[in-house]
């Protein structure tokens, strides 16, 4: 198999570690679903739903400076991660830039009369900071029953996965 990037071939390789695929799909439900959704619970403190989350998100660790994404690349992203529509998204982009949320102000592209740009407020920046606060007490509370060196080995996983998902998508 190549990297579509770079053109080097890479050879999969084949783990030592009996059944590890399985073992692996074992835990993916309970961490996605126990750990996970508690994560994204703590995100939404009662005020968002979960799409709207993943758009803050989303706005927060790939836009620019943190503070703006293109509508499009928001709507790619979701529609990867949820079944949802390009309409579902509008509506809540549109309920999170009115009153009372008022998080997110949605801005004509100047390269583009059709597109829009989402851009947090600054009342959606202090809604951004309260709601990482949130994630990161309840995370706190699972990483308080480990070790230093597990919490190093999970950052290191985690960090591992994203990257190979990253890699596998692109290919």
């Amino acid at each position: 198999m190549s990297d579509k990037r770079t053109g080097v071939k890479r050879e999969k390789k084949k783990s030592g570690i009996p059944d590890a695929a399985l073992r692996f799909l074992e835990y993916y439900y309970p961490i996605h679903y126990k750990a996970g959704i508690g994560v994204e619970d703590a995100l939404r403190g009662g005020l968002l739903n979960r799409h709207q989350v993943a758009m803050l998100w989303l706005i927060h660790s790939e836009g620019r400076d943190g503070r703006e994404m293109n509508r499009k690349a928001i709507e790619r992203s979701l529609e990867s991660w949820f079944e949802i529509s390009g309409g579902a998204i509008t509506k809540a982009l549109r309920s999170m830039a009115q009153p009372p949320l008022e998080l997110v102000q949605l801005v004509e592209d100047p390269r583009s009369g059709r597109e829009k740009i989402v851009k947090l407020t600054p009342k959606g920046e202090t809604h951004m900071k309260k709601m990482i606060a949130g994630g990161e007490t309840f995370v706190q509370q699972i990483i308080d029953h480990m070790s230093d060196e597990e919490i190093e080995r999970g950052l290191h996983f985690f960090k591992r996965v994203s990257e190979i998902v990253d890699i596998l998508r692109n290919e």
